[in-house]
């Protein structure tokens, strides 16, 4: 029999203390002495009592606990993230299921993303170890039995929110009752009904400044723009320690290729997935810049940005090819960015929107352009933050209808809302 040291069979002795003892007892009770072994040696003792069997070390891995979480992921947000990162905190494997197109529709409204461009979003985030793609809206016996026994699932995760059916029982009621439920904080300020009403009411409000752009307006239009605007003002309030949450916390090693992309990233998209995950395999660690919301409100218009620059940059650091972000990051790329982070390559994709440089301005990328570091991307996905909204306004008596449904849950929550505990 072959050991892998001497030492483990002490450790056996220390972890199976009790057996030792009892072992010990015995041989006093029997009279035992060093001498009854005949000559053998205490060097011998330690063989001796491996061949019981009690005191060899087996070495076992410590079961990983795997948890599920679900959702439809329309218009992902930093609050999809942050409800994710925090089912990861409770396992060791994250596994997440996006409900089908068919689900959403007949319990929510018409999602604005297909399935692909939602399974591209959650697969991108940094806490995902594995995706289910059509998962069921809700917990059916039928499927809950799959994820216990198929994906080996430990507890089914949802936010503190209720999630009702459409007869109005708890989505998640047989999990609740088998005693594998584990609940999570929902993240304050944002959802994808927020969301559609910022945008609605941006695309509102840029028509508006359109038909009165040469006519002074009245006090009480005054008025009634302000209550559009304030109607849908984000709630969200950044702390550092959500920032923390979200970064990788290091940065690049003294010899690390480090690429720089920037942009505005307003509607977190698939394209923006896409594009960041080109960016990332050119070096070995990637920096992207996020534009002020006042330089994207001067490049693309009122009513721009949807999702202020806090949000736009927890939902860029929750991608897992980000390793770190400028939160306000200046238009143009200068000399002393290069040479203070370090950066080798500076990137732009092929797809970006049509009025993102203004009339007469200079070049943002000309200094990397004339130190040779610059260089195109050529975007997979042909998405911009404007395609999307633009699916909204396409479908815009619907997505009303939908958001008046959701806004008088939302209204409910707030309402009954109580503190819990958590992050």
């Amino acid at each position: 029999m072959e050991f892998d040291s001497s030492s483990s069979i002490w450790d056996g002795v220390y972890y199976h203390s009790h057996l030792f003892g009892g072992l010990m007892l015995t041989a006093a009770l029997l009279g035992l002495s060093s001498s009854y072994f005949g000559g053998l040696g205490s060097s011998y003792l330690p063989y001796m009592l491996s061949d019981l069997g009690f005191f060899y070390k087996k070495k076992c891995e410590k079961k990983r606990i795997r948890v599920y979480m679900d959702g439809c992921f329309d218009l992902m947000h930093y609050g999809h993230a942050n409800a994710l990162r925090q089912a990861k905190a409770l396992g060791d494997e994250l596994v997440v299921g996006v409900v089908s197109d068919e689900e959403i529709v007949a319990n929510k409204g018409p999602p604005v993303l297909s399935m692909e461009e939602r399974l591209a979003l959650v697969s991108g985030l940094k806490w995902v170890d594995e995706v289910i793609a059509n998962a069921p809206y809700a917990i059916t016996e039928k499927f809950m039995n799959s994820l216990f026994n198929e994906h080996k699932i430990d507890y089914i995760i949802h936010g503190d929110d209720p999630c009702l059916l459409p007869d109005g029982t708890d989505a998640y009621a047989l999990a609740k009752t088998a005693g594998r439920y584990k609940q999570i904080k929902r993240t304050e300020g944002v959802s994808s009904t927020d969301i559609v009403g910022r945008i609605l009411s941006s695309l509102k409000d840029a028509e508006a400044c359109e038909n009165h752009d040469n006519t002074s307006s009245l006090p009480n239009d005054d008025h009634k723009e302000s209550q559009s605007n304030s109607s849908h003002i984000s709630q969200f309030l950044p702390t550092s320690r959500r920032i923390v949450q979200f970064s990788n916390g290091k940065g690049p090693g003294p010899n690390a290729r480090v690429v720089y992309i920037d942009g505005a990233f307003d509607l977190f998209h698939a394209g923006h997935v896409e594009i960041l995950r080109s960016a990332r395999q050119l070096g070995d660690f990637l920096l992207v810049g996020i534009h002020t919301d006042q330089i994207v409100s001067e490049h693309r218009g009122k009513g721009h940005p949807i999702m202020h620059l806090h949000e736009r940059s927890l939902s860029v650091l929750a991608c897992s090819y980000v390793d770190e972000v400028i939160i306000g990051a200046p238009w143009e790329v200068t000399r002393d960015m290069v040479t203070t982070f370090n950066i080798s390559l500076v990137v732009h994709g092929t797809v970006a929107e049509s009025n993102s440089l203004l009339a007469g301005e200079s070049d943002p990328y000309a200094v990397p352009k004339s130190m040779g570091i610059f260089r195109m991307l050529d975007s997979l996905k042909n998405i911009t933050t404007t395609s999307v909204a633009q699916r909204i306004v396409a479908n815009h008596d619907a997505y009303l209808k939908r958001n008046a449904k959701k806004a008088e849950s939302e209204k409910k929550y707030y309402a009954e809302k109580v503190h819990v505990s958590g992050d």
